[in-house]
């Protein structure tokens, strides 16, 4: 191989090795599996936050606990008997990374303090554009996507049609628990 040829060929395997700053992970629920692709380059802290809390077990036995059709389903916070599992250390809001709330992304969920984000996650079920960043006011600051499912989002749609009820100061719960057994980090 000439040299120059060498050069080019070197050259595309690292752009290729660089563009797949991916962490793949896996959500097992009684209700099926659903894949993802998470993107360590554009959300570094967000993955890394997500990763921990899934390689530590802090998410085996929570449950989707806000389940809206058509909008998103949200889970990684709360046990079957709506327990509110304690968190480590809320994480910066990285919703400026240009991955925008598309159907099949997955994103971080908080309160009104754009950097509030600890261990729930909610998937999109539809193109959620006014939970992108528009600014930076606590009110536009946006929502961090920061993966997307990549098999099993008609597990994710089979979720979003579960029953729903209010419990307490919560709405949108599922009667019949949609619980996470495990989330694994396969790479």
């Amino acid at each position: 191989m000439k040299p120059l040829h060498l050069v080019a060929a070197l050259a595309i395997g690292l752009s290729t090795f660089a563009a797949k700053a991916e962490t793949l992970a896996q959500i097992d629920t009684n209700v099926g599996t659903i894949k993802l692709s998470l993107d360590e380059k554009k959300a570094p802290k967000t993955v890394a936050n997500f990763v921990n809390y899934a390689n530590k077990g802090f998410y085996n036995g929570t449950i989707f606990h806000r389940v809206i059709d058509g909008f998103m389903i949200q889970g990684g916070g709360f046990t079957p008997d709506m327990a509110q599992k304690s968190t480590e250390k809320a994480i910066t809001n990285e919703a400026s990374n240009g991955l925008k709330n598309t159907k099949g992304t997955i994103a971080m969920a908080r309160t009104a303090s754009p950097n509030s984000a600890t261990s729930q996650f909610f998937i999109n079920l539809a193109d959620n554009d006014f939970l992108n960043r528009k600014g930076n006011s606590a009110r536009d600051a946006g929502y961090a996507v920061f993966g997307k499912v990549t098999a099993g989002m008609d597990v994710v749609e089979q979720i979003a049609k579960v029953q729903t009820t209010d419990h307490h100061h919560h709405q949108n719960v599922p009667i019949q628990p949609i619980v996470i057994k495990k989330i694994s980090i396969l790479k």
